[in-house]
């Protein structure tokens, strides 16, 4: 019965979470917001409510007593991996990606920074409020240095038939009240099959959690890439992963300060390191990244979750 409310949870998140983003994507476009803004910033950010919204609600539940610090580390972690290895995989093997150079090295950059930030204030076992707030801050940073040159770079966009403002609104909202009660679900259910299971929160938050919050990601960028838009396909998991490394973790931490797993710190952020490395030194070659090279890519995740799987 959890395994039932835990996989209806997600799929309210995915649910919750489409129709947010398209609906934003409306509104954006009504605004004449450039396209670069939908692809960078918008989808996202907006594809990324779920682990913020699981984040908070966990980070509550640790403020009462309840501990939930690895659902909250463990699914940022493991919707990084997910959509760094497996979307990211997927999306490889239905076009080649690639990526200017300059982009791949200003993103490409602040990607492995982030982890880096993290794993150092994960060295002491926590993530303290000052530090949560720091990587919120670094986020922030990031996002307002994305707008400015995205706006000196906007172009007109083209004139497309829209829903009237009214019923777009209508839809956004719509949509994040469906993410918000759906990652109650997704909290609740799977801390009670961690323990009927006897299973780690680390396991459920890494995998289950993880992968399945990264449905979004794994919808937008292998929709992307069918339509040749690898920019757009890469671009959206390189954000999401920056977002994910900062603010989930970010927020709950400025809520409470959270516990930060051991095991995670020495096999999760390592791996994630290395992968993102991998992929990034793919992405920056004149050639970009073929099918053949996502398929390795998705073999190393798929390698992880199978070790992860095994470990129990």
């Amino acid at each position: 019965m959890e395994f039932l409310a835990l996989l209806a949870g997600l799929a309210g998140l995915w649910l919750g979470t489409e129709v947010t983003i398209r609906a934003a994507v409306v509104i954006a476009a009504r605004l004449s917001v450039s396209e670069f803004i939908i692809g960078a910033v918008l989808l996202s950010v907006g594809s990324d409510l779920p682990e913020l919204m699981i984040a908070i609600r966990a980070a509550l539940e640790t403020l009462q007593s309840a501990q939930a610090s690895d659902i909250v580390v463990g699914s940022a972690l493991g919707s990084s991996l997910g959509q760094i290895g497996f979307v990211l995989g997927i999306a490889g093997l239905t076009a080649s990606l690639s990526l200017p150079r300059k982009l791949v090295f200003q993103h490409g950059g602040v990607l492995l920074g982030s982890l880096i930030l993290l794993g150092l204030f994960g060295l002491d076992g926590r993530v303290s409020r000052v530090e949560g707030i720091s990587l919120v801050t670094v986020y922030v940073i990031y996002l307002s240095t994305l707008l400015a040159e995205a706006t000196a770079i906007a172009k007109p966009r083209r004139q497309v038939k829209l829903d009237s403002p009214l019923v777009s609104l209508a839809y956004l909202l719509m949509g994040l009240v469906i993410v918000v009660g759906s990652t109650e679900l997704t909290v609740s259910s799977a801390t009670r099959l961690a323990v009927v299971l006897n299973l780690e929160q680390s396991f459920i938050a890494v995998i289950i959690i993880g992968l399945g919050s990264s449905l979004p990601e794994l919808s937008i960028s292998v929709g992307a890439a069918f339509k040749r838009r690898a920019s757009m396909s890469v671009g959206n998991l390189i954000g999401s992963n920056i977002f994910d490394t900062l603010v989930p973790v970010g927020v709950a931490a400025a809520i409470v300060d959270l516990e930060f797993d051991a095991s995670m710190l020495h096999l999760e952020v390592p791996i994630l390191f290395i992968l993102s490395v991998l992929v990034l030194v793919l992405l920056s070659r004149s050639k970009g990244m073929k099918k053949g090279e996502a398929a390795i890519i998705l073999g190393l995740y798929l390698g992880y979750a199978t070790m992860k799987i095994a470990s129990i």
